[in-house]
């Protein structure tokens, strides 16, 4: 008779179930015995599979299959409590506001493991279904894939499931800018002080978070400098004081006339040179839009223009500076630490510089240079 085949197998083990199946169990690296996440036809397929995750194993690319059943809400809230330090008051609230609309309703209660790129694509496609807009969609999703890279990133999965997702496209829209003299006049239409901070928008570049928060110490009249250092938000309306956005503070060299301003504003407020230089006539924080309905609006119908947001102050100042003084100079005045995100969302075209350039391309092609030559239009 002959005699049972002695199994030559050095890692796991494999066992006959009931239903005729094999099942394999493998020692992860804690030397705890764990069963494979499925079962086997034969012996054949049970020892393949186990050759396969020894070599994960000695590899070191194992992944505790236990960490991977930790629900998509558990890790969220961990996440965001980790990252939270580091993130301004608003962007918190935004990430908050989003797990527990967006995210955890539809996919809180699935295992991380679970989630493919399949399950992401639908769960986009279920909010276009709802109506909401690609910027609220974009929004979600790119919290749901920072939580989901912290969990590849911190061996919790293999990799994240947010990748290959067709996410809906935003819609294009252009800031209306406005000319130096149509600005001008949105400024001598608006009431005081109300009128002195929109000059700041459109001749500084100010966004209307840090003109808010702008105290009696940022301003050096006799140097003419302005600090931004500052930005109020509102995060579920809960007004913040934070630093600006991206962090990026800056020293602005505003002109003598609009120093002036600042300096006759100064004289009228009450003491402390933590006093905000603009408030509701309470003295408390302005909320921008009460203060946009009750004195920037007023202001633009007395200019007789429409369809300008305060926004297009500030993208109308970065085209202005970008145009005459170059792409770096607007992005140091506008606070961005890159030039490309200046070109991308704020500096346009000036209209008839394309008629300009060819008149003067004209020139150069008969040899001549002039105000227009490329020497000429250098920033010394």
């Amino acid at each position: 008779m002959a005699g049972k085949r002695k199994s030559r197998r050095g890692f796991g083990r494999v066992r006959k179930l009931p239903s005729g199946r094999f099942q394999a169990r493998y020692p992860g690296p804690d030397g705890v015995l764990r069963p494979a996440d499925r079962t086997f036809a034969t012996t054949t397929d049970a020892d393949r599979w186990l050759m396969r995750k020894c070599i994960e194993i000695e590899e070191g690319r194992w992944l505790d299959p236990a960490e991977g059943q930790t629900t998509v809400r558990d890790w969220a809230a961990r996440w965001l409590a980790a990252v939270s330090p580091q993130l301004k008051h608003k962007t918190q609230a935004s990430y908050r506001s989003l797990i527990n609309s967006l995210i955890n309703p539809a996919l809180g209660d699935r295992e991380l493991s679970s989630l493919r790129p399949i399950t992401i694509t639908e769960w986009v496609g279920a909010m276009r279904t709802k109506g909401l807009s690609a910027s609220r969609i974009r929004q979600a999703y790119r919290v749901l894939s920072q939580i989901m890279r912290s969990a590849a990133d911190n061996d919790m999965i293999s990799q994240t499931p947010c990748r290959g997702v067709k996410l809906p496209r935003m819609p294009q829209t252009e800031p209306h800018i406005l000319t130096p003299l149509e600005a001008s006049r949105i400024v001598k239409g608006a009431t005081k002080p109300h009128d002195l901070l929109i000059a700041l928008l459109a001749y500084a570049g100010l966004r209307v978070g840090e003109a808010f928060a702008l105290r009696r110490v940022d301003i050096d009249v006799s140097g003419g400098f302005v600090l931004v250092d500052e930005n109020l938000a509102e995060a579920n309306g809960t007004l913040v004081f934070d630093t600006p956005k991206s962090h990026q503070k800056r020293l602005l060299r505003v002109g003598p006339s609009l120093a002036k301003r600042l300096g006759r504003h100064l004289e009228t407020l009450p003491g402390g040179e933590d006093t905000l230089l603009f408030t509701t006539p309470g003295g408390k924080p302005l909320r921008y839009n009460q203060w946009r309905k009750a004195y920037f609006n007023p202001a633009v119908a007395a200019a007789g223009l429409t369809d300008v947001t305060p926004h297009d102050l500030r993208a109308s100042h970065g085209t202005w500076v970008a145009d005459r003084y170059g792409v770096m100079t607007a992005a140091h005045r506008l606070g961005h630490s890159n030039a490309s995100v200046t070109t991308r969302h704020y500096a346009r075209p000036v209209a008839g510089r394309d008629d300009q350039v060819a008149e003067a391309a004209d020139a150069w092609l008969g040899g001549q240079e002039g105000d227009d030559s490329p020497e000429a239009g250098k920033v010394r």
